[in-house]
């Protein structure tokens, strides 16, 4: 019977010294473990890396020219004017409509007396087609457009006194039969526009009471340029 308690004995302190032994064993591990894993790397110290909290000096203005780095600055210039450039509301440049139009008006009017072979300019100053004598009472006043019909106006005046307002010129002819005076007889004929086929153009004519033509000629008149022609009626 004691040798059996003793046996247990022997058994029971097996197996405590294999358990002290097991738990010494996971205790150092876990401290190899541990040493692993908390290594500290100690930091490297840079001198240029270090913080300075004092102010900033700002840097030195060159001016207008000076060296940096070797290198030259050019002189810089202050209040440069760029030219400026018109706005315009059509095609590249937008403006006015009515300019717009005033333009178109003109590229055709150019166009139409290209085509039709049109001179450009009428007399700018006023011309005398002379002076003409006859016996009758009355004369024919008549007028026409001889060139294209592009809304040419005149005023027909006689004595200084106007008989024709604002009439405009056909192709046919068309006017009115004074009354003369003796003496002399002064009709003038006024240039209101030149159409849109520059200038204004007229032929005219003055016919006896039994149609026979006292005078005739034409004109190529700027605008608010007259043409004049006497009738000097004699005594019967």
């Amino acid at each position: 019977m004691k040798y059996g308690i003793v046996i247990m004995l022997q058994q029971i302190r097996t197996y405590l010294v294999f358990f002290i032994l097991l738990l010494f064993s996971v205790s150092v591990n876990a401290q190899i473990d541990s040493k692993k894993k908390n290594v500290s790397i100690p930091a490297i110290e840079n001198e240029n890396d270090t913080l300075d909290a004092s102010p900033t000096t700002p840097a030195k203005s060159l001016g207008n020219t000076g060296n940096f780095g070797g290198i030259t600055i050019p002189k810089s210039t202050p209040n440069l004017k760029m030219p400026k450039k018109e706005f315009s509301m059509f095609g590249e440049d937008f403006g006015d409509p009515g300019e717009l139009y005033a333009d178109r008006l003109k590229k055709q009017q150019s166009s139409i007396t290209n085509k039709l072979e049109l001179g450009t300019k009428g007399s700018k100053v006023d011309v005398f087609f002379g002076n003409h004598r006859t016996t009758s009472k009355t004369v024919q006043v008549l007028y026409r457009d001889y060139g294209l019909e592009d809304g040419d106006l005149i005023r027909v005046s006689v004595n200084d006194e106007i008989v024709e307002y604002r009439v405009g010129l056909i192709n046919v002819f068309r006017g009115f039969t004074i009354k003369l005076r003796e003496g002399v007889n002064k009709i003038e004929f006024l240039a209101l526009n030149e159409g849109y086929a520059l200038p204004n153009t007229a032929h005219f004519r003055v016919l006896d009471e039994n149609k026979n033509i006292i005078a005739a000629d034409m004109w190529a008149l700027s605008i608010n340029v007259k043409g004049t022609v006497n009738i000097i009626k004699d005594p019967n």
